[in-house]
């Protein structure tokens, strides 16, 4: 084929050129570009002199005027779709699905904080490999921690697999595939409580209307391994006194009840008398509450209990650290140490990791195998 170009026209106007095929036909073309991208198209046969066949240029001219209006090319998704448009439908996705709150969170805070000030507006298919590399060093010049950039790249390679789906076809390629991050340091040791320091911490919980909800609340976290949030959705009816034991069915994070936070985190834990006691006492000091309403709910309004008011976690933090400050006990204490509190001394009693795995809601058994 050869083609002959058309004269220079004003922008906008596209480009009218002929091209003959191997036979020697010749025919008028056109291209114009339509939001960025080149179109091309034939408009039919250049009319030969002496014929009536084919078209003349003004012809030419006339189609190639109604093609630029009616011709819209397809527009390639990777090439328009930026992290804003898919970071949004993938949250829509999250929220059909059902997901937890906290899940969303996460997802937000790793466009919004990280994916979305580095990439801009750049569409999704222009992203390469090396760009990704260069993401993750800036990460890593923020000083966040190994872990925490594996799981903002996580996050970012998430919505590349959301995009590459065969319902939408958003991208072609994940160019998070073979980046290498570094490793996440293994945890060199867990900080816990001995017994004789869970009763001292217990028996300084601070006086006033949270007393005897904080001294309950930090002897079951020590003695059953549950975490803050599934401790402020415990419910009368999962604390069974006849089996010794306490159900997980609920989680309470981010002001929302829900499920636990894995499969495995729905359990029964068994109930050491010195709980079971603690609990009756407190049971009894509440007035004897229904099985529906919560264990640990907040006292505070009129300095009484309020079965249905979860408690506002930052300030059993707070009082937890009073409490230590109180007892003479390092106040870096963390609620989550109180569960590793449990996991230890049960991993020092010699109950089997299989076990402590049930007990504690891992779903990883070497996350069991710290203790």
């Amino acid at each position: 084929m050869t083609a002959k170009q058309g004269t220079r026209r004003s922008y906008g106007t596209g480009a009218l050129f002929e091209r003959a095929d191997s036979a020697g036909r010749v025919s008028w073309y056109g291209k114009w570009r339509h939001n960025g991208t080149q179109v091309k198209r034939r408009i039919g046969p250049k009319r030969t002199e002496g014929s009536r066949e084919g078209l003349t240029r003004r012809a030419a001219e006339a189609g190639l005027r109604r093609l630029i209006g009616e011709v819209k090319p397809m527009i390639v998704p990777s090439e328009t779709v930026t992290f804003a448009d898919i970071g949004r439908e993938y949250l829509k996705d999250l929220d059909r699905k059902g997901r937890k709150r906290s899940t969303r969170a996460a997802v937000e805070t790793a466009l919004n904080t990280h994916i979305q000030p580095f990439f801009g507006e750049r569409a999704i298919g222009s992203v390469r490999y090396e760009d990704v590399v260069d993401f993750v060093a800036a990460l890593k010049g923020k000083g966040l921690s190994p872990k925490s950039i594996r799981n903002y790249v996580g996050t970012l390679s998430t919505l590349y697999r959301f995009a590459m789906h065969p319902r939408r076809r958003w991208a072609t390629a994940n160019p998070c595939d073979g980046i290498e991050l570094d490793e996440v340091p293994q945890y060199d040791g867990i900080r816990y409580l001995e017994p004789a320091q869970v009763e001292t911490l217990v028996a300084n919980a601070q006086p006033g209307p949270y007393h005897a909800l904080d001294a309950a609340i930090f002897r079951t976290a020590a003695m059953t391994g549950l975490r803050l949030g599934e401790l402020c959705a415990l419910r009368w009816r999962d604390v069974d006194w006849n089996a010794s034991a306490i159900r997980v069915q609920s989680s309470y994070v981010m002001g929302e009840f829900g499920a636990p936070k894995s499969k495995r985190s729905f359990r029964t834990v068994p109930m050491a008398d010195a709980v079971a006691g603690g609990l009756e006492r407190y049971n009894q000091a509440c007035g004897e509450p229904g099985d529906g309403e919560l264990v640990f709910a907040d006292p505070a309004p009129n300095e009484r209990r309020h079965g249905d008011t979860p408690l506002e976690k930052t300030a059993v933090l707070r009082r937890l650290r009073q409490a230590l400050r109180a007892a003479g006990l390092d106040e870096r204490h963390r609620f989550h140490d109180l569960r590793h509190t449990f996991g230890t001394a049960m991993a020092a009693a010699g109950v089997p990791m299989r076990t402590l795995q049930e007990w504690m809601g891992h779903r990883d058994i070497q996350t069991t195998q710290r203790y």
